[in-house]
Parts: C-alpha cells; structure tokens; sequence
C-alpha cells in the first residue's frame, strides 16, 4: 500500500490534498506533526490548514496555522485584505473606500464591485469562503531530475557538504516517489568560492553507483558520506548541484499492514554497498555466474558496486570438478590408480573441452569478446587429443 498526496502549486505555495489519508497517518495531529519535520528539511517556513486551499494559503501568509479553531469567515474577515492576491491591482482604490480587512472588502455591494472591478475579485473571494469550487494546475513532474542548493557558508572539509546534500537527496528521493522508480547513480557536483587559487579550478563532482535501483534516503546519505570521507576539497565549496545520472523503474512491492520482522534493519547489498564505499569498489566483490562451460569461467568476481549481469546462465546439471588447482599437481603413478596421499578414484568423467580453455581467470578479457585467443602450445595441442568421454 503506497499513498502518494495530491500536489498543486498556487504561486509561491503548495497545496497538499490529505483529508483522505488522515487515518491512515494515525489522524490530522499526527499528520500535521509529520508535515512540519518533512517540510523544515525542505525549506518551508509556514504552513496552514483550512477547507479549503485558498482559504489556507491566505492564512499561512498571515501568520495563522489553524484554520478550524473558528468559524472559517471569522477568521478570513479579519485578515489584511493584501493577503490576497487578486486585491493586489485594486488596493489604492479599496483604500480610499476606507477598506482594510477581507470582511471590509465582502461587505461591500456586490453589484457594485463587479461592476467597478473585475470578476476576478468577486471569484477569488468566493472561492476563499468556500462559495464556489477551485480548480487546480497539478504538478506535472519533469523528466529528469537537477537540484541546485547554494550553502549558507562557506564549507572547507568535504563531509560537511552532506549537510545540505542532504536537503537535494531528499528532494530527488521524492521525486522518484513520485515516478515509481529508483536510482543507480547520481552525481554531486561543488563549486569552489570566487576567491580561490587559479591551481583549485572551479569545482569539482563525485559519482555514486549502487547495484540495485533505491531510492532508500539514509541508505543513499551514509553511501555519500563514506564517499565524500575520502575527498579533499582544493578550496572552500558555496554551491552544489545534485543530478539523477541512471534513474531505472522500480518493482513496486505491496506493504502490509502489520509490521514485517523480517525487513527490520539493512539488508546485505545495502551493507555491502557501504562497506565498500569505505574501503574501496576494488576490495569488496561478489561471486557472479556466468554462462560458460569452462570450469574456470563459470564463476567471476565483480566490485558490490557495479550491477550484476542478467545473462541468464543456466544450472549447471552434471557435477563438474568443484576445485581446480592453479598449477596442475603431477601426481605419482603406481599402477593402477594413481597416488596423492592415498590411492585416487575417479566418480564422475573424464571430461574434455574442445577449445578456448587454455585462457586463464583474470586475463584482459575473456575469448569470444575482442581478445585475440593465442595459438595453444604442442603439449597442449596433445592434450585436446585425448579420447573422448564414454557414451552411455
């Protein structure tokens, strides 16, 4: 279960939708507690709750939160009649009218207003006091995802940028949300101040990449943290951009609603990911199979950061050698069989590989994708002339 508010702007506003989510949130206190944290990481400074959108913005730019501890027109008739907008091209007029309040402005004829003014007013008010419907332009989110945050001052030490790369994590956290997908990669970018060296440049960017898509916000803070631990800033930073590089669709999985044991804590790709952000991409791997009947190339290892490969290999469904020796063993034949310790039988087998299995684990490439194969040795040219495995 996903609840998503419906979201309008109103100028400098946003209007948020939530009357049919107040149980869900635990009732309107809750809701509203929750609204103001969120909100302060935002940057929104005042909020209001009314009937209705207009009604609610016109009392957040008085200064008044709630809207329902009064009678809606009590509360609107005494407000300055400049909180609403459409006075604004009528204020010297309504002035001298000896107009001061909202309730100053309703007052008056209403024949008379619309036919001094413009229908705008009569509307603006209408729809404030609940008398006529509103109609909304809903936020149509874009495609891409680039935020811009200048820092109240001037930050010297790389981790303390976190502080408001936050701010910019969240808001693209939401706007996944609000896309239903997640991350692969994004990109912080600084700017140096204006009074640095010619030798710092003029700022400087860091990519991070996770295997699996998220859009987790503390998972995606404590990866930039263990990040930005190991960068050096060449001169103090006063801006910052954060950019969504790899945005991918993300499964959505239905949530129940009663609290599930088994998801409490982080899960081990996310571990893994920040164990690997402190240590290094090249230290910390995973096993990855691979679709190849080579023993040695079944099985590859790949930094935790990069995505694993959907290749589609298939189960392997006759028992191949478990172990392979880098440097083959040469062992001490006694008639019949060998020895190594103790007298050696052979289970499964024999089994032989026609070709491209004299490359080893760890070359530049594998053969078949650009890799020139060498020409194989007499000896093991001797070798691929062995008799084939027994046919039942």
């Amino acid at each position: 279960m996903q609840f998503t508010p419906r979201v309008a702007t109103s100028e400098e506003a946003v209007l948020l939708e939530v009357e049919a989510s107040t149980r869900l949130f635990g009732g309107k206190r809750a809701l509203r507690d929750r609204v103001v944290q969120e909100g302060a990481d935002q940057g929104v400074t005042t909020m209001a709750w009314a009937t209705n959108s207009l009604a609610a913005h016109l009392l957040a730019r008085a200064g008044i939160e709630n809207g329902f501890k009064r009678p809606l027109e009590e509360l609107l008739d005494a407000l300055p009649m400049k909180v609403l907008t459409a006075v604004a091209p009528h204020e010297g007029i309504l002035s001298r009218l000896g107009c001061r309040t909202l309730g100053d402005v309703r007052r008056l004829p209403r024949g008379g207003v619309s036919r001094r003014f413009d229908k705008e007013l009569l509307g603006a008010l209408d729809r404030a006091y609940g008398l006529l419907p509103e109609a909304h332009v809903w936020v149509e989110l874009p495609d891409t995802f680039e935020a811009r945050l200048e820092l109240m001052s001037r930050v010297e030490m790389a981790p303390a940028l976190l502080f408001g790369a936050r701010r910019l994590l969240l808001q693209m956290c939401g706007w996944l949300a609000a896309r239903h997908s997640g991350i692969t990669a994004f990109t912080l970018k600084w700017s140096h101040d204006v009074m640095r060296s010619k030798e710092a440049g003029e700022g400087g960017e860091i990519t991070i990449r996770t295997a699996e898509p998220s859009r987790n916000l503390e998972h995606l803070c404590r990866l930039l943290a263990e990040h930005l631990a190991r960068v050096e800033l060449k001169a103090p930073a006063g801006e910052l951009w954060l950019s969504a590089t790899e945005v991918v669709s993300l499964d959505e999985k239905s949530l129940s609603l009663l609290p599930d044991p088994s998801e409490k804590g982080e899960s081990l790709q996310m571990v893994l990911e920040r164990i690997a952000a402190r240590l290094g991409p090249d230290r910390v791997l995973r096993p990855v199979l691979t679709e190849d009947h080579r023993l040695e190339w079944m099985q590859m290892w790949q930094p935790v950061p990069l995505p694993v490969p959907r290749n589609g290999a298939e189960p392997i469904t006759m028992p191949p050698p478990t172990w392979v020796l880098p440097q083959p063993l040469k062992l001490t034949p006694r008639g019949h069989p060998p020895l190594y310790l103790r007298a050696l039988h052979l289970l499964p087998g024999p089994h032989r590989v026609e070709r491209g299995w004299w490359p080893r684990p760890g070359a530049a490439a594998a053969p078949g994708r650009g890799r020139k194969t060498p020409r194989p040795s007499p000896r093991l040219a001797r070798l691929s002339r062995s008799p084939p495995p027994c046919r039942r």
